[in-house]
């Protein structure tokens, strides 16, 4: 069977990297003035670049100490969309997964966000060259916003979708909704349903017939005439696949 798996933040969870909406989590972080509501935004980018980088960098930049484990691994050859943005996937031997939300260690040139973007490449982010005894004029440097202003088609932005943005193709969407009709199964590992990636499998898997399963120790439940819920972890799920 043609199974596509769309994984969340419970994947990565195993690698010690916590998940975005628990207790320990990144988006119940703010800074000083801003929720991270208020942070994860292109707005905040644009008006505020040396917070927002900051911020960016302080809570972000520490996937890069963490390593694959053992979900990532048994997924490396399977049909795959994951949410998170740790790069994980890739690092575990996975090829042509899509990060439907960008990666943590690449950037992109700053761009009008309707525009035609076959020609936007994503490039590696030179993290190591920020120096962090001044870290908010390093980052504005390496992202190359004079002013604090950053400038369309000059400077750089983090390959990561914020809050305020919207799915385009830098982000594979048209690629995804093809791997999502044409699947025979979906199975979504570690995800809380709350984005709009999962919503619109979801539309598909309901438009199409498509069984889905859902592996989560506490399962939301969804509406849908075909679901299977795994109530265990991701970790739990495939040392039960073998």
């Amino acid at each position: 069977m043609n199974t596509l798996y769309i994984t969340g933040a419970g994947v990565s969870a195993a690698s010690g990297i916590p998940t975005f909406r628990g207790e320990d989590g990144y988006w119940t972080i703010g800074s000083k003035n801003y929720t991270p509501m208020e942070m994860a935004t292109r707005a905040m980018y644009q008006n505020n670049p040396s917070e927002f980088l900051s911020w960016y960098y302080q809570r972000f930049v520490v996937y890069r100490n963490h390593g694959p484990n053992e979900v990532h691994h048994w997924l490396a050859d399977k049909n795959l969309i994951t949410q998170n943005i740790d790069g994980l996937d890739g690092k575990a031997g996975n090829k042509d997964y899509i990060a439907i939300h960008g990666r943590i260690d690449q950037m992109t040139l700053f761009h009008h966000q309707d525009e035609m973007v076959e020609d936007v490449q994503v490039i590696d982010a030179p993290w190591h060259k920020v120096d962090e005894t001044c870290l908010q004029q390093s980052l504005l440097e390496l992202f190359k916003i004079d002013n604090h202003t950053p400038v369309i088609d000059k400077s750089y932005k983090p390959y990561v979708l914020l809050f305020d943005e919207y799915y385009t193709e830098l982000y594979r969407i048209f690629e995804a909704k093809q791997l999502m009709k044409k699947a025979g199964r979906i199975v979504f590992i570690g995800t809380s349903f709350s984005v709009g990636i999962t919503q619109m499998a979801l539309d598909i898997a309901r438009y199409d017939q498509i069984p889905i399963e859902v592996v989560d120790p506490t399962p939301v439940q969804l509406f849908h005439p075909d679901v299977i819920y795994h109530r265990m972890t991701a970790l739990e799920y495939i040392q039960q696949k073998g």
